[in-house]
């Protein structure tokens, strides 16, 4: 059954299938893929059989012979209607993310969509109708990678984004041999024919769930340009009274805008383990036996400095630290790496911003460590072994544990050095504070003159928790104005 097709022109689906940027480009690129065989096949395969159709499916597998599990993804879709019939969903980190774990992965387009037939279905705010129309076509689909003999069709998991949740969502009303379980990234279906489009999702959702026949995974952020968050609690609560097992996972906010969880690498660290702990339920493979398709795992957050504090960076010249502004301009993902003779490499966008920068020192025999990715710095370049101490502090009081400053010939500061505490304390908490000091500096020392002078400094303060006393423990990291990096462990005795 076609419906309502005459109003197609007025048609407005809100939601991208990835950044704009991305979406466009259909020859292959390398900047946009992971450096690992995509065995790429563009299909032809039928539709729902009721209304026929020929529908555009890109279909790749991992190295081996198989039989592979499949995993289907459902793409988005920005101001779709007849006159923007965008292009083939191809550039996708959950489809990077299921060929990690050994899956073919289908991408098929829906009808109305790039190399599609058919026209997109709608029938104003009936959105379950529009939902369970285009996913009559994906359980057509679904069945045809399934014949083939790499491709073990018992073993299905479909997932979509946005207006490809909704149809994800909407499919799992239907029986589908092999289909094991459902995820959804910001479920939604926005169209212009409809006012009253936010309770039309919330009873949409409702019918889904009241006929849901598989366990699903959903996936909601709390800064989702298309779905606020008092909608998709709703629209998930309404599906969820349904009774089959469904499980909501809220992001919190993500960079510009949580509904392009799936468009960076950012979002993997989010909602990777979520899922594998899902489909480890469901009985489908979940650890990653083909790490290559995915980016170079960031390393965490190093608290050195301020990403913004480009005098923070050690060893580059005058024209390293323009380089590290010039960065500081550039779009996610980016990355900024550095080696001690001053040598660098930046690189930013498409797959593996990292994995490019180091590649970048690799190739010219250079050997760089992360500095700073994305909004972080994350350089531990030269971290030593602690140097143990031992402190006797008392009971109930703040003690300062360390005083740390950098002073010229005649007393005056030469700046602060970098202060931070890595491994907490059991018994109490440590601060790092910016304050005024006097210098320690040993007899006979050069500086020893400036230990009378009052000097900007950093210091270390211990609190230990209200009436304990006994035996606690703090370690801290120190980069002075030079950047030499030294590491400070110190066993404290409290009584």
């Amino acid at each position: 059954m076609t419906l309502g097709l005459t109003r197609l022109v007025a048609l407005l689906l809100l939601l991208g299938i990835a950044r704009p940027a991305q979406a466009q480009i259909e020859g292959f690129n390398p900047a946009l893929a992971p450096p690992a065989p995509m065995n790429e096949k563009v299909l032809r395969l039928a539709g729902d059989p009721d209304r026929p159709v020929t529908l555009e499916v890109t279909l790749y597998t991992p190295p081996g012979p198989g039989p592979f599990p499949l995993a289907v993804l459902n793409h988005g879709a920005t101001n779709a209607g007849k006159g923007n019939r965008g292009t083939r969903y191809r550039y996708t980190f959950n489809a990077y993310y299921f060929l990690s774990r050994g899956y073919a992965v289908a991408l098929p387009m829906a009808r109305g969509f790039a190399g599609s037939g058919g026209d997109l279905v709608h029938d104003g705010c009936s959105l379950d109708i529009v939902g369970r129309e285009n996913a009559q076509d994906l359980r057509a689909v679904i069945e045809a990678p399934g014949r083939q003999p790499s491709i073990d069709p018992r073993r299905v998991v479909v997932a979509g984004q946005s207006f490809g949740g909704w149809t994800t969502m909407a499919l799992g009303t239907m029986d589908v041999p092999g289909l094991r379980g459902l995820i959804g990234f910001s479920p939604a279906l926005r169209t212009s024919d409809c006012q009253w489009q936010d309770q039309a999702m919330i009873s949409g959702a409702r019918r889904f769930g009241a006929d849901a026949k598989y366990p699903s995974l959903w996936f909601y952020g709390d800064n989702d340009s298309v779905m606020p968050v008092e909608t998709w609690h709703g629209v998930f609560a309404a599906y969820a009274s349904g009774g089959r097992r469904a499980e909501l996972v809220t992001v919190g906010r993500f960079m510009e805008d949580s509904h392009q969880l799936l468009s960076s690498s950012e979002g993997l660290p989010i909602w990777t383990p979520r899922a594998d702990a899902f489909l480890a339920r469901i009985g489908l493979p979940s650890t990653a036996t083909h790490p290559e398709y995915l980016p170079m795992p960031s390393p965490p957050p190093s608290h050195f400095a301020a990403i913004g504090d480009v005098a923070a960076v050690p060893w580059l010249s005058d024209k390293g630290r323009e380089a590290y502004r010039e960065f500081l301009t550039r779009r996610f993902p980016r990355a900024f790496v550095l080696s001690v003779a001053g040598s660098f490499a930046v690189a930013d966008g498409g797959f593996d911003a990292l994995g490019r920068a180091m590649a970048l020192c690799g190739n010219a025999g250079i050997n760089c460590a992360p500095y700073a990715i994305d909004g972080q710095v994350v350089w531990t370049g030269g971290k030593e072994t602690p140097k143990d101490y031992a402190r006797t502090v008392p009971a109930g009081r703040t003690s300062t544990l360390n005083f740390a400053c950098a002073v010229n010939p005649d007393c005056t500061s030469r700046g602060l050095p970098k202060l931070w505490v890595s491994e907490a304390p059991q018994q109490g908490t440590a601060a790092v504070l910016v304050q005024d000091g006097h210098p320690g500096f040993p007899p006979g020392n050069l500086f020893a003159k400036c230990n009378v002078a009052s000097v900007p400094g950093v210091a270390v303060a211990y609190t230990p928790a209200p009436g304990f006393a006994g035996s606690d423990v703090v370690t801290f990291e120190e980069t002075s104005v030079d950047g030499r990096r030294h590491s400070f462990r110190i066993a404290l005795t409290v009584q």
